[in-house]
């Protein structure tokens, strides 16, 4: 929004602003945050920047040096949630060395800029764009608890099909299991809250696309934004995010991101669409490839696919994204591309067909990733096959422009498939991760902290006992 300070201090002057406030993205991809009063915004401040702990943020702790967060003005925007008038804005952690500071190669926004330089440095592109499809649901009310003799949870909407009997404050408008895409009101109850969304995202510089309800009959809804270059498209992901879940709670609902947060409903994913541009021309665009793709296209293709299991650790990093990603919920399962097949983990959509448009997207991420993390390991793989020319026909993925579920048992079984669990995609990482520490993008002790903090996480839910074994258990 900003290039220089004194442009700050007017509009601070102009628009009342008492605080700043400055967001901070912890490894798992929560914003954090600290404020100063505005006055206290000055060159300093850009320049020395705020100290914090990071090992508090999940990182490893990087002896004998001071961590800061130096804001970068041009993500500034007003808070629409703030009571107090407030200025936020994101940026950079730098650690304090002579004669210059450094970026601090774990932080999620260093790491995703480094994405890029590396992208630049190979000369296959020189700006990668990505338009991301947020899914969501918003609920009336949501409880949760996972007591040692009590282990439990509850989600309801008004709209949903399950409130078809209720016989208080009901206009029976519910929104049919599986029925919800495109409905229009009075069973949309929805619709408004979406828009004042994206009037609220438009305001904080996220162009939208549209927004609609989705599949899902209990609140499922999607937001889909403009496409953008890589790094801010990340910045805009954490915005989006904050908006969706303030939004909900200033209408007296509550949103959630989830992939899964209902059994037997399509889940919440975060479809990834991109395109990589070289002195402003596309580079995945090729008149007599197939689908209009050019050799880099496939190729960066073959990357993504080569890569796809190590990729689930850090696109699908929990373990609610592997109960999504299941046949039967247009939910990604298959290693491989086509063009009209859901169930393909790449899908080309066939509406994209000018030169500058033509893309596809990566179907198996959730929101649940760190969007810096997730961003920049699609790059390094898709560079990777790039480089290494890995031709995904050749190697069986494709194109699967047909129905798979009318394969043969024999046939599928030819066919490869996404992780089914956060445990097997982690053992994918841990074997294939040499593509994300080329040209030290992720540094090789983030990928270890990112492994072993997974892993207990899947251990300590693994442990819980679940509800529906008691009902399948409990008479043995």
């Amino acid at each position: 929004m900003f290039s220089n300070l004194n442009d700050v201090k007017k509009f601070i002057k102009a628009n009342d602003v008492k605080m700043i406030d400055f967001k901070m993205t912890d490894i798992d991809g929560r914003w954090r945050h600290i404020l100063i009063p505005q006055q206290r915004l000055n060159e300093d401040t850009l320049v020395y920047g705020i100290g914090f702990d990071g090992s508090n943020y999940g990182y490893a702790p990087v002896e004998n040096s001071d961590m800061v967060f130096i804001p970068d003005l041009a993500t500034a925007a007003l808070d629409p949630f703030a009571a107090v008038p407030t200025l936020t804005m994101t940026g950079d952690v730098m650690i304090i060395d002579r004669p210059d500071n450094r970026p601090f190669d774990q932080y999620p926004r260093n790491v995703a800029k480094r994405a890029v330089e590396y992208m630049k440095e190979t000369g296959i592109a020189d700006q990668m764009v990505i338009g991301p499809e947020f899914e969501f649901h918003v609920f009336d009310n949501v409880s949760y608890q996972t007591l040692p003799h009590s282990v439990s949870y509850s989600v309801d909407t008004e709209e949903a099909d399950w409130n078809s009997g209720n016989p208080f404050d009901n206009n029976g408008y519910q929104t049919p299991h599986k029925g919800g895409y495109h409905i229009d009101k009075p069973h949309d109850i929805t619709s408004d809250l979406r828009s004042r969304m994206c009037l609220m995202l438009e305001d904080m510089g996220v162009g939208v696309k549209y927004h609609h309800h989705e599949v899902g009959g209990c609140g499922q809804l999607e937001i889909e934004v403009e496409l953008g270059e890589m790094t801010k498209m990340a910045d805009d992901t954490m915005i989006i995010k904050y908006i969706i879940k303030n939004a909900a709670a200033q209408a007296g609902k509550t949103a959630t991101l989830m992939p899964k947060p209902v059994r037997d409903e399509a889940g919440n994913g975060m479809h990834v669409h991109m395109l990589l541009f070289k002195n402003g021309e596309p580079v995945f665009y090729d008149e007599k490839g197939y689908a209009q793709l050019s050799d880099e296209a496939l190729w960066f293709i073959g990357g993504l696919l080569t890569h796809a299991g190590a990729l689930c650790a850090i696109t699908n990093p929990s373990t609610n994204s592997f109960r999504r990603l299941v046949p039967g919920f247009e939910a990604p399962v298959t290693i491989g591309y086509a063009m009209a097949n859901r169930s393909a983990v790449v899908r080309i959509p066939a509406y994209a067909k000018s030169p500058k448009s033509k893309r596809f997207e990566l179907r198996n991420p959730d929101a649940t990733c760190n969007p810096y993390y997730a961003y920049a390991a699609i790059l390094m793989a898709g560079l990777d096959g790039i480089k290494n020319r890995i031709d995904p026909h050749a190697k069986g993925w494709g194109p699967f422009d047909f129905n798979l579920f009318d394969l043969s048992d024999e046939e599928k079984a030819k066919i490869s498939g996404l992780p089914k669990s956060l445990e097997e995609a982690l053992d994918a990482l841990e074997k294939d991760h040499d593509f994300l520490t080329a040209g030290g993008v992720f540094p090789e002790r983030l990928i270890r902290i990112w492994i072993q903090r997974k892993r207990k996480e899947a251990e300590a839910i693994a442990r819980v006992p679940h509800p529906a074994e008691f009902e399948k258990y409990y008479d043995l």
